[in-house]
């Protein structure tokens, strides 16, 4: 058992922090403030191969796994970036780029990741529903076949880059539920070219991540090749799993990137604020004590993620890789939510001005509460799928 960074990640985790001081928080708040897409930043992690790491070379990209990924996520995260760090490798290599890679037939690697690896194509994925929300089971967005086409009817919610993407892979319902012998049949996956006059795509306002907009979309009888399904027909439900383990991670190294830089600039700030007499308020144990803790238990989620993306990257069974993944996401949450949190107790009022960046932390690190997965969804996975409890829902 290894701890250590080989020589190449290293390499990855230094490329990541240059590029992230290069864009640091400043940069990142001038764009959620403008609503627009760091579209400098996008280049430079395209031109240093990061939006192809997990590609094979035979397609454009690097040929390493989620482990060199993860890698670069996290510094890029703490280094300056925060969640911006992390969304866009998301919403492009591991939407389109990983799940093409292990699910989509020769002719979709052919067309798609070449321009994914080199940072020319954005990607995004037509998942979550109005109605559905966690349960993708519930999907209602239908793909009927039409002669040698597929069309498909549906809406979409919270589709993140669906106003920027060249490329989607939309997740619906091919065989009723009804009509299934067991519930987690019936659902294909899909792949079209964007933007389309039937696909309607409206922005969302939100809270925060401004910086890529979360988008409405509508299927208004969208129809596709009969090659744009990703094979197999009906067996979609267990490629999304291997889709959303790796979000999953992605997730978590957001978290303990963003922790870390919110602890980061609480220490550095600790030091020099002073407040009562010539003692800077980073000796006091009110501060230090919950920084300290935060960051211990962040460092053990930390190596938990990597352990998932090790499990991930040898083939182990989906099993051993969703227990992995929700316990080092169920810590990281917890403790990051803690770490930045506390990040804003050191700044006092402070923490609350945007100049000081920690309020966009704080936005930021508390859609990782709800997304890509609830907190409280993660803990049942635990509860029923490691500790061997009663299933907590139906």
């Amino acid at each position: 058992m290894d701890f250590n960074l080989t020589e190449e990640q290293k390499m990855i985790a230094s490329s990541a922090k240059e590029i992230a001081e290069a864009f640091g928080p400043e940069y990142w708040r001038q764009k959620e403030e403008k609503g627009e897409f760091g579209d400098e930043f996008w280049k430079a992690i395209g031109d240093a191969g990061f939006v192809g790491i997990a590609i094979p070379e035979e397609y454009g990209g690097s040929g390493r796994g989620t482990t060199e990924l993860l890698t670069a996520m996290e510094e890029l995260a703490a280094n300056g970036c925060g969640m911006a760090g992390v969304w866009y490798l998301i919403l492009t290599e591991v939407f389109g780029g990983l799940s093409i890679v292990r699910h989509g037939a020769e002719e979709h690697k052919r067309k798609y990741l070449p321009g994914i690896a080199k940072g020319e194509l954005e990607f995004c994925m037509a998942l979550t529903e109005p109605d559905a929300g966690s349960n993708t089971l519930n999907t209602k967005t239908t793909a009927k076949k039409q002669g040698n086409e597929w069309v498909i009817e549906g809406n979409k919610t919270f589709i993140s880059g669906a106003d920027r993407a060249k490329g989607m892979m939309i997740v619906a319902r091919t065989t009723p539920k009804e009509k299934v012998t067991k519930k987690t049949l019936g659902l294909s996956l899909f792949l079209t070219d964007l933007p389309h006059e039937l696909v309607e795509v409206k922005p969302i306002p939100k809270h925060g991540i401004n910086y890529s907009h979360s988008c409405q979309v509508s299927f208004n009888g969208l129809r596709l090749p009969e090659n744009a399904l990703m094979p197999p027909q009906d067996l979609g439900w267990y490629s999304v799993l291997d889709t959303l383990n790796p979000e999953r991670m992605s997730f978590t190294a957001a978290a303990v990137g963003i922790a870390r830089l919110a602890i980061n600039k609480a220490v550095d700030y600790s030091k020099q604020r002073k407040v009562f007499g010539d003692v800077p308020i980073g000796s006091y144990q009110g501060l230090q004590f919950p920084l300290a803790e935060a960051y211990a238990t962040l460092e053990a989620a930390r190596l938990l993620n990597f352990k998932a993306a090790s499990l991930f990257d040898n083939g182990a069974d989906a099993a051993s890789v969703g227990a992995a993944v929700n316990m080092s996401s169920v810590a990281a949450v917890e403790n990051a939510t803690k770490a930045v949190y506390w990040a804003m107790q050191v700044f006092g009022g402070y923490g609350y001005a945007k100049e000081y960046d920690i309020e966009r932390w704080w936005r930021e690190i508390n859609l990782i509460r709800l997304a890509p997965l609830t907190h409280q969804m993660a803990l049942n996975y635990i509860g029923e799928h490691v500790l061997g409890m009663p299933r907590a829902y139906y």
